[in-house]
């Protein structure tokens, strides 16, 4: 709608999308039944509700799995069924691996098992640094036997962020069935290992069955390797938790996918700001220089203050800029109540507060929209893909009587369900 002011068309509108990863809930009965948005305090994602517009958004395809390689891409506005080669092959994009034809490219986790259980997915919120040690080990000891055993450099490791690595497997199959760790956090690991896809017959059952044996071969060899590390033996001895195994999962080939700028003529050029490897792939391959900000960690010590600044310094030369903080996530999957509510703040006011503070100051009009990928909800522990909240603001929009952010609130928004690419064909043409 209009508001008096110049018309003023709409690509010359920029636009920046503030994703909380996972942020997303169900009611929790500790919160006398409100959902983790409902309860937290976040002034500013509820003035720009009560400003700007809302909806809902479904993120997960149909028969894809409710990830964030899945959610955040669909959110960008692919077709998931055109593009989808999993995690593995965008964090490579991330990591700065070129990916040769023939390779397959699977995300590689290190775990901590405990009695025969998935306890954490994340190593025990394993650092870079240690990480690196780790992989330059599995390289050492794991993967070398199993090249020297076929005649070729058929196995690698790449380090990645954190507990985030890569695996590198030539003329590895991508018909496999992998279960992500994050999804089963206290349930046994060996009913969950690597399996060919059901219904495949003759060769292509051989080559999924021959990739499936290589990766349980290397849990189970890592399993043995990995607790004798001095890293492991150090946190054993002071009774913390070990990242004492690998975990590959979701895996595929080199994907095929159009920039964001092919896509639509409002972008010129644009910037994702993430301190996850998967977000930045994604970003990549979508046309979108990579903005690495000190101190930002995946986490809730993330360095909220830093991605404004670059966030807002990005907009001054782009026309699109996407932010991720996975920091919500993680706790989701901590299943860490107290911290999600910090999260869900700590975005609200040391991100979101001071991108708003500067940019509604501008002459040229920027488009602000915020919404999680998926929920993570802190008494599962898992992703949900169920629907999830978003709002778009802009100066000059007009409101549509939702006072306030949150996965019940937004039903009622103006805009109503919004499915997969609807939200970024609904973003980049909003006008004022």
């Amino acid at each position: 709608m209009l508001d008096g002011s110049a018309v003023q068309p709409f690509f010359l509108m920029k636009h920046i999308i503030i994703l909380g990863d996972g942020m997303a809930d169900l009611p929790v009965e500790r919160l006398g039944g409100k959902t983790l948005l409902q309860y937290a305090h976040k002034p500013m994602m509820d003035q720009l509700a009560r400003e700007g517009r809302c909806g809902r958004l479904v993120t997960v395809p149909e028969g894809f799995p409710p990830g964030s390689e899945v959610a955040n891409t669909a959110i960008l506005g692919y077709d998931l069924n055109k593009v989808y080669e999993g995690r593995g092959p965008l964090e490579a994009a991330s990591i700065g691996y070129e990916m040769a034809d023939d390779d397959f490219a699977i995300r590689c986790n290190i775990i901590t098992l405990e009695d025969g259980k998935i306890i954490t997915h994340n190593g025990g919120n394993l650092e870079t640094e240690d990480a690196r040690v780790l992989i330059d080990y599995l390289n050492e000891t794991l993967a070398r036997p199993i090249n020297e055993r076929e005649g070729c450099e058929r196995v690698k490791f790449i380090t990645g962020i954190q507990y985030r690595h890569l695996l590198v497997i030539k003329g590895g199959n991508k018909h496999i069935v992998c279960a992500p760790p994050h999804d089963h956090p206290n349930e046994p690991w060996r009913p969950l290992m690597v399996k060919p896809e059901e219904g495949l017959v003759g060769s292509d059952f051989v080559a999924a069955k021959q990739t499936a044996d290589l990766i349980n071969e290397l849990i189970l060899k890592s399993q043995e390797l990995l607790p004798k590390h001095p890293y492991n033996l150090a946190k054993a001895a002071k009774g913390e938790r070990q990242a004492n195994s690998i975990w590959p999962w979701s895996g595929g080939y080199r994907p095929t996918m159009e920039t964001l700028m092919e896509q639509y003529p409002q972008v010129k050029s644009g910037a994702v700001i993430s301190a996850v490897d998967l977000i930045q792939g994604i970003g990549k391959y979508a046309g979108l220089r990579i903005i690495k900000v000190p101190g930002a960690t995946g986490l809730a010590d993330t360095n909220y203050e830093g991605k404004a600044e670059a966030a807002i310094e990005a907009l001054k030369s782009d026309d699109f800029v996407f932010v991720h903080v996975e920091a919500s996530d993680e706790a989701g999957h901590d299943g860490d109540l107290e911290l999600k509510l910090k999260t869900i703040g700590y975005l609200d006011q040391r991100l979101i507060a001071p991108i708003y503070k500067e940019v509604s100051t501008w002459q040229e009009p920027v488009c602000i929209a915020v919404l999680p990928d998926h929920l993570t909800p802190v008494e599962m522990r898992i992703h949900v893909g169920q629907p999830v909240p978003f709002l778009i603001w802009h100066r000059g929009i007009e409101p549509d009587g939702v006072q306030q952010y949150d996965e019940v609130s937004c039903v009622s928004g103006a805009y109503g369900l919004l499915k997969l690419n609807e939200f970024m064909q609904t973003f980049m043409n909003v006008a004022m």
